[in-house]
């Protein structure tokens, strides 16, 4: 391909990478007006929800605090309905460079990913989050009395749902390296105690410094990658297919009787006689030898 196409090629996808994110970011400017007349029913639902299932009130400490607040939570719904308009944009994007097979792959990834990310949200809402609430209101004592603020409360539900979302990707994550062959199945199922490490890790990052909150997010986690690596079994071996027994790289023949006599003869060679092809040169020869 000559210089001045490899250049067109190389505008002409950028034109339509350029032409997908305007797409993108005209849909969500337009969605979030609506969005945003509907995050006050949306506040009011939480604040209900949070009262009936711990008991706590809400409080707010500024003029502007809750419409900040309206607005972040306008801003992640406006996220949440344009991601099928945003994805289908990204994958007319990408759709001509790929395969027949990897265009499947994509599709199943993509509803797999979107599953399990409304699941974790999911989780983290209906399970977690009032764990974690109940938690805190556990230290109540008489000269301590629970006073929330509504930004703080709402900001911690949307960064644990956030978190556990991610999260649950793990299974995906470990499910697609093994079968793209990033990594092999024996590689992972020998790597579980730096896999404990790294979710543990990841948990104490993405939540906040509690032990119940990180527990939460770490076991399932785990149990999820385990789940992963359950469904990526099939895949089990697949680098010793990769190289039949033909082309391994050590190879031990077994020994016959034949082949150690053979051996042991060689062994006993006299080096001394002139028959002996292994002859070496003495002193008596030495001044007539020659290289060739």
């Amino acid at each position: 391909m000559k210089k001045e196409d490899q250049e067109q090629t190389l505008v002409s996808h950028l034109e339509a990478l350029r032409t997908a994110l305007i797409h993108c970011f005209v849909a969500l400017g337009i969605g979030i007006i609506p969005m945003f007349l509907l995050s006050s029913y949306v506040l009011d639902w939480f604040s209900a929800e949070l009262v009936a299932q711990s008991g706590a009130t809400l409080h707010y400490f500024s003029p502007m605090e809750v419409f900040l607040l309206q607005l972040k939570i306008a801003a992640l719904m406006d996220c949440i309905i344009c991601s099928p308009y945003i994805a289908w944009n990204l994958w007319k994007f990408v759709l001509p460079g790929l395969y027949e097979n990897e265009r499947k792959f994509v599709r199943s990834i993509v509803w797999m990913t979107s599953g399990l990310f409304i699941s974790g949200v999911v989780f983290c809402l209906g399970i977690c989050f009032p764990l974690v609430v109940r938690f805190g209101m556990s230290f109540e004592s008489e000269t301590l009395q629970p006073i929330f603020g509504v930004e703080n409360i709402v900001t911690l539900a949307l960064w644990l749902s956030l978190a556990f979302g991610c999260m649950f990707q793990f299974p995906l994550v470990t499910y697609a390296l093994i079968r793209s062959g990033v990594v092999y199945y024996e590689t992972v199922c020998h790597a579980r105690p730096y896999v404990v490490v790294a979710i543990l890790l990841l948990a104490a990052l993405l939540t906040p410094p509690d032990i119940i909150s990180q527990l939460i997010l770490g076991a399932p986690t785990y149990l999820l990658f385990e789940a992963g690596l359950l469904a990526a079994r099939k895949y089990k071996g697949e680098q010793f297919k990769e190289c039949g027994e033909e082309n391994s790289p050590i190879r031990v023949e077994p020994k016959t009787q034949e082949s150690r006599s053979t051996q042991d003869s060689q062994d006993d060679v006299d080096f001394t006689k002139a028959s002996s092809p292994y002859q070496v040169g003495t002193e008596r020869n030495a001044n007539d030898w020659k290289p060739f």
